[in-house]
């Protein structure tokens, strides 16, 4: 894989771990020689990945829309890209990107993972998705998923595409073996 983008919080949350975690990660895409691909911000867990990887000699390449640009702070070092709205930064997002990762984060964050997960399942993309579960963030959401599954409204088979982990090397290597094709929804 040659560019990922990871979905963050542009807030550092209340525990210093989740920090630590998107730095990490920062690095380790950095060290793996991948591009990291993420929303443009300087701020909070977004800032943490960002500057981890560019500062171990990583590209590091946001995207941003021009309604945000004056408000969230970015850095120079950062190829950045200015959108015209939130759906053209995250179609830029999956066109650039061969899988996505979601750090701990609020509720952008979410819908930027779920838009790409939901891309999967209805067959608009064929790129892995995983999340890094920094200190058991998403063990709720994850429970969630599994209730859907029992529940009938999720297929097992795209739970189980879900890639997941909170140790950022393996969940990148988990990535890279992660099955593809498309597995259809509604037969």
């Amino acid at each position: 894989m040659d560019k990922i983008c990871v979905f963050c919080g542009s807030s550092s949350g209340s525990d210093g771990t989740y920090e630590a975690g998107a730095a990490a990660m920062g690095r380790l895409l950095s060290d793996r020689g991948i591009t990291l691909v993420y929303g443009g911000g300087d701020a909070g867990l977004m800032g943490a990945v960002s500057r981890a990887h560019f500062e171990t000699g990583g590209r590091t390449i946001g995207i941003i829309p021009e309604a945000l640009e004056d408000k969230v702070p970015h850095r120079e070092s950062v190829e950045l890209h200015v959108v015209e709205d939130m759906h053209k930064r995250k179609a830029m997002m999956y066109d650039m990107s061969e899988a996505f990762i979601a750090l701990p984060g609020g509720i952008g964050t979410l819908e930027e993972f779920f838009e790409s997960y939901t891309w999967n399942q209805i067959g608009y993309m064929d790129k892995p998705v995983g999340l890094l579960n920094t200190n058991r963030f998403y063990d709720g959401l994850i429970e969630f998923l599994d209730s859907m599954v029992e529940k009938g409204f999720l297929k097992a088979a795209h739970r189980k595409r879900l890639v997941l982990s909170d140790d950022p090397e393996e969940l990148l290597d988990l990535l890279e073996k992660a099955p593809g094709g498309y597995v259809g929804k509604w037969g």
